[in-house]
């Protein structure tokens, strides 16, 4: 494995004092990477450090309490499906198998385990939080949604009437999201072509789904950038955006864009709102967009920002804190890739952290 040494930031307060801003800046170039091995013998996360120049220490595995899915390249079909609180000090795992799901506290790249509930379903895929709430999607059977208050040290209690099926059967889900205001949470059905929007009332239940056609087949991935556009990347490999109405329909913005890649399912904004990457499994790269504030997406170049090795499979993409850099899991040769956000949205290959098991069934994501 790859491995790297992180700086050390030492403060003296009796002499060669650091000023405060600077051991902020110095803190907020740091941070971690975390991979789940959904293992059907023992799920775990893996935990990497993550220095300043965007390189990866692996520091420690940490067991979920629970059975992942087994299986090779992508057996959950998901995007989210190990997911950071906002404030990166909570960490959430599914374990599909188990049909639980696993909160960890998060000191720096260091994890502890803090609960494992039942999800409410049957083969928990993905997840979404905001606030002290927490959403899981169950794609087994069905597939349904249940909601989760989140206490301050990590414990999960169930929300009494939160569990809600979808819009019909063999709905196929695959992201849950909450939309940045709270308001909404949004749930793609690959199979129906729909995206489902159900309003957030005050006590953490849902109401009923409003269930919108997309423009192109099979939808995966739906994230909302900061300034509230919806924005779709599915299998027919293409990126949509859309504009949420307050009745919980939505209205295109930008409709099928070309990705320029194929297995399209995965996405990621900057943390400023202003561009969205696409991943390409089937093809190992992956495209960008930027983000008007109007939600209107714009290639960036020829539309393919950035390549892993042929053979990666890259799957769940993330993004660092600081918007520096996106991570890939390159799940066909058990690595991650490692990229530099450059000014204009060009991602700068950095190479690998690697040493992860090939074609061994992993999948989720996480970085800040």
């Amino acid at each position: 494995m790859k491995s790297f040494k992180l700086a050390l930031v030492v403060c003296l307060f009796a002499v060669g004092v650091f000023p405060a801003t600077q051991i902020a800046d110095a803190e907020e170039g740091r941070g971690a990477v975390f991979v789940m091995t959904n293992a059907a013998d023992g799920n775990h996360i893996q935990s990497y450090a993550r220095g300043e120049d965007g390189s990866l220490q692996w520091v420690t595995s940490v067991a979920t309490g629970g059975n992942g899915s087994g299986g090779t390249i992508d057996p959950l079909h998901s995007q989210g499906s190990l997911r950071l609180s906002e404030d990166h000090h909570l960490l959430f795992a599914v374990n599909a198998a188990s049909g639980t799901i696993s909160s960890f506290r998060v000191e720096g790249a260091h994890l502890a385990l803090t609960d494992t509930v039942s999800s409410g379903g049957a083969f928990p895929s993905a997840l979404t939080q905001i606030g002290n709430l927490l959403y899981v999607l169950n794609s087994g059977g069905n597939g349904n949604i249940s909601g989760f208050r989140v206490n301050p040290n990590g414990h999960l209690q169930p929300i009494p009437h939160s569990t809600h099926n979808l819009s019909g059967p063999s709905t196929s889900p695959t992201a849950i999201e909450f939309s940045p205001n709270g308001q909404f949470l949004a749930v793609v059905e690959s199979s129906t072509n729909k995206v489902d929007l159900f309003r957030v009332f005050p006590n953490g239940t849902l109401s009923d789904p409003v269930s919108n056609s997309t423009p192109e087949p099979s939808p995966f991935a739906a994230l909302f950038a900061p300034n509230g556009t919806l924005i779709v990347a599915g299998t027919a490999n293409t990126i949509s955006s859309f504009r949420v109405n307050w009745n919980g329909t939505i209205d295109p913005v930008t409709q099928s864009l070309p990705t320029d890649g194929t297995a399209t399912c995965w996405s990621v904004i900057t943390p400023n709102g202003r561009i969205v990457y696409a991943v390409s499994a089937g093809t190992s790269n992956i495209a960008g967009y930027t983000i008007s504030h109007t939600g209107a997406l714009t290639p960036i170049g020829a539309t393919i920002v950035g390549t892993n090795p042929d053979g990666s499979t890259n799957l769940d993409t993330a993004i660092s804190r600081n918007g520096k850099f996106v991570y890939t899991l390159n799940a066909g040769t058990g690595a991650i890739g490692i990229f530099s956000v450059q000014s204009d949205g060009i991602l700068l290959n950095l190479g690998q952290a690697t040493g992860l098991p090939a074609s061994a069934g992993l999948n989720g994501l996480a970085a800040f």
